[in-house]
């Protein structure tokens, strides 16, 4: 029979609550203030700190007063002013509640305002990705006005619209070909229906069509 884990609680602990004005109810966005959190801290003590649902907490064990002390005045320093912490692309779409395409298009037609772009690095990696960064006063805005369902309604009509006009413009291309052959067909009736008249060389011949 396998062995349990046995977990030991750590004995100094200490929470922080994020407001809504720093999560706007977002888990996506609490591990970003994690995130960011960590990033200010030395690497040997980041893990201690860890996101609780909408609460950061930080845990240590017996005999590290002193360093605790440190830590939890250092997260403090860093939680001040962490609602203005710019919303990254993966917060946007989980706090408004939409898809990347969506941002994506959102981004690109106007409506969806960007606070400029960042370029970081991918962990143990050469590579660097940039990406738009969100104002969180705009973000908060938008879901105040609760215009995502508005922009998907326009965006519904927008695609009917773009429908209607590729089949006129389809038909448009085709209503030439379609004269063009009718034209055939009738030139080809009238010469069959003429050779079918009777005495028609006769007449032709008396000079009666000059």
């Amino acid at each position: 029979m396998p062995k349990q884990k046995i977990i030991i609680a750590p004995a100094l602990v200490e929470t922080w609550t994020l407001s809504p004005g720093a999560t706007f109810g977002s888990s996506v966005r609490a591990k970003g203030s994690l995130l960011e959190v960590r990033a200010r801290l030395p690497l040997a003590i980041r893990k201690s700190l860890d996101v609780n649902g909408m609460a950061l907490a930080l845990g240590m064990a017996e005999g590290c007063e002193d360093e605790f002390v440190a830590t939890s005045g250092a997260v403090s320093h860093a939680l001040e002013g962490i609602e203005n912490l710019p919303v990254i692309p993966r917060e946007i779409q989980d706090i408004l509640g939409i898809s990347a395409g969506e941002r994506h298009r959102w981004l690109k037609d106007g409506r969806l305002q960007s606070a400029g772009t960042r370029t970081v690095r991918l962990s143990g990696r050469a590579r660097q990705i940039t990406f738009h960064i969100f104002d969180p006063r705009v973000v908060e805005d938008l879901l105040d006005r609760g215009v995502i369902d508005e922009w998907r309604e326009e965006d519904i009509a927008a695609r009917a619209e773009n429908r209607r006009q590729a089949a006129y413009r389809a038909k448009l291309t085709r209503s030439p070909k379609k004269a063009a052959k009718k034209t055939k067909t009738v030139g080809s009736e009238i010469d069959d229906a003429a050779s079918k008249l009777l005495g028609w060389d006769e007449f032709d011949v008396d000079g009666l069509l000059r």
